[in-house]
């Protein structure tokens, strides 16, 4: 049983989450400035950081490559959004928190709770399967539900699907997404997709009550969709 005593630093740990996010995503290859857009850093501070990854076994990096994750790194990474998700998951379910509020709490207290209490508040919700942006949390054995889900902004005109999942780093967006009440488990049908980078205009709800919304492209590359069948 791990303390938050015997972890790599804050910094480290941030970098391999922030490093798998990306991978997960799967929007493109793992990039320097793709980091530290994602951090809010240069990209020679990223640079720095990540030899000293390499030095730790924890990335591979190629001097203008990609970035990729060990398996040693990417075994921390899902260390770390075991306990961020979990914790995000318990901050709303026990404290009330809404969706928009809890990324940040959650990043600050990855850090200091112990795998104990990780595991006591995975006991509590009933070993939950996601978090409350339906982003999947890994198993204590770095397990992870793979599901096939594409982004909403990828999809044709005339897809019918469920909305599983939503991009937690934009609080503002989440808080824009609850006011138009768009939100896990809900469906979805892309109707058109407006020319030159327009807005995708979606009809949300059940066959009967459906609503008719137009969404930007920040939007539509927020939602992951599973779609119908």
């Amino acid at each position: 049983m791990e303390s938050s005593a015997n972890r790599p630093s804050t910094s480290v740990e941030d970098y391999v989450k922030v490093i798998y996010d990306l991978q997960e995503r799967g929007s493109g290859p793992v990039t320097i400035s793709r980091v530290a857009e994602r951090m809010a850093v240069s990209n020679s501070s990223v640079s720095g950081m990540l030899r000293k990854l390499g030095e730790l076994r924890l990335v591979e990096h190629e001097r203008y490559g990609d970035v990729q994750l060990t398996l040693t790194g990417n075994k921390l990474a899902l260390a770390v959004l075991r306990r961020h998700r979990l914790i995000e998951l318990y901050l709303v379910e026990a404290l009330g928190y809404s969706w928009d509020e809890v990324h940040d709490e959650a990043d600050m207290l990855e850090h200091v709770v112990s795998d104990l209490f990780v595991d006591r508040v995975a006991e509590q919700l009933g070993h939950p399967r996601v978090d409350p942006h339906g982003d999947p949390i890994p198993t204590r054995d770095g397990r992870v539900d793979e599901r096939d889900t594409y982004l909403l902004s990828q999809l044709s005109a005339g897809t019918v699907g469920v909305i599983v999942r939503v991009n937690d780093s934009d609080p503002d967006l989440l808080r824009y997404l609850s006011q138009q009440e768009i939100g896990l488990g809900m469906r979805i049908e892309l109707v058109e997709r407006q020319p030159f980078g327009g807005p995708l205009v979606v009809r949300l709800g059940p066959r009967g009550a459906q609503r008719e919304r137009s969404l930007g492209l920040v939007a539509a590359e927020a939602l992951w969709i599973a779609p119908a069948g």
